[in-house]
């Protein structure tokens, strides 16, 4: 019986350590969870993306509303919210462009071609801008894509003055366009035509300014 009993005793023995052993690898683990948990909430999107969006909205808003005001005679103004009110009386983060002019805020779709893409053109500017300026590095090329056609000849106008407003923060900007009223705004242009037997040429004129 004797021999009996100090065999479980050591038995017992043996498991306290191995209980020792795990109860040390438990608190470590429990301690790289709790790492673990909280570099996801601060990557996730509450964490800190959430905070350097929070802080980038101001800079973008002001770029944006400083780039509107010269494209529609200070009319259009946005304001960018990145927390929404809840019915339960809780907060969400969002992020929600709202845009209001001389008639008060309105939806994005009820406002005319025109000025949605004043609006949109502003937006992406400034947000292009805040990105470089807050990566260290310069923006060099601005490329404009069509999108002109929604607008009347005061909005051509401001296209255009805003367009050479904004170039002395770019080393190039490059514009393609249809109408001529753009077009013959710029001095120097690219002209490109399609030939059936050639493909595309492309010939390069330096016209003056209007």
């Amino acid at each position: 019986r004797r021999g009996a009993v100090e065999g479980a005793l050591e038995r017992c023995r043996g498991l306290k350590a191995q209980r020792k052993e795990l109860r040390a690898k438990l608190a470590t683990a429990e301690q790289e969870s709790w790492i673990y948990a909280r570099l996801d909430e601060a990557f996730g999107k509450d964490g800190i993306q959430a905070l350097i969006i929070e802080g980038a909205i101001p800079e973008i808003e002001s770029e944006a509303n400083a780039l509107l005001g010269r494209l529609t005679d200070n009319r259009i103004q946005v304001s960018l919210e990145s927390l929404k009110d809840l019915k339960s009386g809780a907060t969400r983060e969002t992020l929600d462009i709202k845009i209001a002019d001389e008639l008060g805020e309105r939806a994005y779709d009820l406002y005319s071609g025109g000025e949605a893409f004043r609006t949109n053109f502003a937006l992406r500017v400034a947000l292009s801008k805040v990105l470089a300026r807050r990566s260290g590095t310069r923006l060099r090329t601005l490329i404009i894509d069509e999108g002109f056609g929604t607008q009347d000849g005061k909005g051509l106008e401001s296209m255009v003055e805003a367009i050479q407003e904004i170039s002395r923060d770019f080393d190039k900007i490059l514009v393609v366009t249809h109408l001529p009223l753009l077009r013959d705004a710029f001095p120097t242009q690219i002209h490109i035509t399609k030939d059936p037997q050639y493909g595309s040429t492309l010939q390069l004129i330096q016209a003056a300014a209007v």
